[in-house]
């Protein structure tokens, strides 16, 4: 068994100022810290139970397949402050056959990030 400790989403981005922006000021998420001189510095951001560190380059957008999954409280301010932003968004609010309450986005790589709010009503959060 390895002895995991934490763990973390590395993310090289085409731009990194670009999507620096996006997770920091379009998506909200709160900055754990910060690393490396001014115009390449590496941020890495808290992701609730995660982390997700945004640095380096890729001259080509991240693997096909990658995606986030990012639980919110309330996916219709969440949509709310991100359609008032401009980001677009892949697929609007809706409620899944298994009960969550899910939107696509996508980063400026086009990496896509389900938001999921999970309903009170939901097995996820039923405790008996």
């Amino acid at each position: 068994m390895v002895n995991v400790l934490s763990s973390r989403v590395l993310l090289r981005p085409t731009d990194l100022a670009r999507s620096r922006a996006f997770y920091r000021d379009d998506l909200g998420l709160a900055i754990y810290r910060e690393f490396g001189p001014h115009e390449e510095r590496g941020t890495v951001f808290f992701l609730g139970g995660g982390f997700l560190e945004v640095s380096g380059h890729s001259p080509t957008p991240p693997a096909p397949g990658l995606e986030l999954w990012l639980q919110v409280p309330d996916l219709a301010a969440a949509h709310a402050r991100l359609t008032e932003r401009g980001v677009p968004v892949v697929r609007e609010p809706r409620r899944e056959p298994w009960g969550l309450l899910e939107m696509w986005i996508s980063d400026p790589d086009g990496v896509r990030i389900v938001l999921v709010e999970v309903p009170d009503d939901h097995p996820i959060r039923y405790r008996p």
